[in-house]
């Protein structure tokens, strides 16, 4: 089982994450500079874990030349299998919108310059798609970058976008998938093809039915599989063969070396 998408290095002890609920790998976020090389500090050595580095829309104000090229370095990392989160975020009343979109298109050209996907966050106000409206206008001119909708939303516009993009666009469905109020991130869940889908946790955030209230674990991706296996009439094991399999080819997990 494969934990797509969390933030390892803020749990206290990172190396318990390994083996729980039958996890055999992870890829931590490197959300800024700071988080993307504790990411690569991990994924160097703990065994099954592999990183990604960028700068989250909510951190866009770190953007800088010095801090691009840093990331660029690590980018190329051989453990490094994608590049973010980046992406757009409207939900905070103070958003910097020209700072992020100038962050997420430096990442876009830093994803296909390095051939490694990028990982997109997109968050608005309950009721609102401003920043769901901006991503896809931002991906109209990247189409031949490989992308993974994190966290995704069920949001209708964004989900026809990615199909019609093509088989490079990724949707990661989260722990929020087992709340009961999420109709709409259910219903992708239970209808998007199975080849473009990803199973992730978010960890330390949403954790998932029947944990939720508690701190998330990166093992805590086997309850958001077991649903969504539900939701489809689906054998957990044959979910979990296709989605791991998903989660290899976009990030081309074994194709690069070891840790230990």
């Amino acid at each position: 089982m494969i934990d797509t998408h969390c933030h390892l290095d803020y749990l206290d002890d990172p190396a318990s994450a390994r083996g729980e609920l039958g996890l055999t790998g992870l890829v931590c976020i490197g959300a800024s500079v700071q988080h993307a090389r504790n990411a690569v500090k991990l994924a160097e050595t703990l065994p099954g874990v592999w990183a990604t580095v960028g700068i989250h829309p909510g951190d866009s104000a770190e953007d800088s030349p010095e801090a691009r090229a840093e990331l660029e370095a690590l980018a190329l990392h051989p453990r490094v299998v994608g590049i973010g989160e980046s992406g757009l975020d409207d939900y905070w009343d103070d958003t910097q919108r020209p700072a992020q979109m100038a962050a997420f298109d430096w990442q876009l050209d830093l994803a296909r310059r390095v051939g490694k996907p990028l990982v997109i966050h997109t968050r608005d106000k309950a009721g609102a798609d401003s920043a769901h409206l901006g991503v896809m206008d931002m991906l109209r001119g990247w189409p031949d970058v490989s992308v993974i909708l994190h966290c995704f939303s069920g949001h209708a516009g964004l989900l026809h976008f990615g199909l019609e993009r093509g088989p490079h666009t990724y949707f990661g469905f989260a722990g929020n998938t087992t709340y009961k109020t999420a109709r709409e991130i259910q219903a992708a869940a239970q209808n998007i093809p199975l080849g473009r889908m990803l199973l992730e946790t978010d960890a330390p955030f949403l954790a998932p039915v029947p944990k939720r209230g508690k701190p998330n674990r990166p093992g805590y991706v086997r309850h958001t599989l077991e649903f969504i296996a539900a939701l489809r009439d689906l054998d957990p094991d044959e979910l979990e063969r296709i989605t791991d399999a998903n989660a290899e080819r976009v990030y081309g997990m074994y194709a690069t070396p070891s840790a230990g």
